[in-house]
């Protein structure tokens, strides 16, 4: 398509008001009902979920971290010390059978 200038750039649009539209508003998800009693007491329920949820969450953190129970930092260490030890071992027995002991 060609102008009568013969600019080949020239593009058709169309033109809009600048006004900015309002975001709809998301309405916030209902909250759960917390189990309460009308005193003000919480259910044994509603108590226990929260202990358990604690609780799962900090053997999480724990595995995460790689320090679950058998794999504390001392028992680390140790296995650390064993294999070192059994590789001295290990050498000096090989020494001993060079020498023909």
């Amino acid at each position: 398509m060609s102008t009568p200038d013969g600019d080949q750039n020239v593009v058709e649009g169309e033109i809009v008001d600048e006004t900015p539209t309002e975001a709809l508003a998301i309405p916030a998800p209902p909250l759960p009902e917390a189990d309460y009693s009308e005193g003000g007491v919480p259910s044994f329920d509603f108590v226990r979920d929260k202990i358990e949820n604690r609780y799962t969450t900090s053997l999480g953190s724990v595995d995460v971290a790689g320090l679950g129970t058998e794999n504390t930092a001392e028992a680390l260490d140790k296995k650390i010390a064993d294999r070192d030890q059994a590789a001295k071992d290990r050498l000096a027995e090989i020494r001993r059978s060079m020498r023909g002991e």
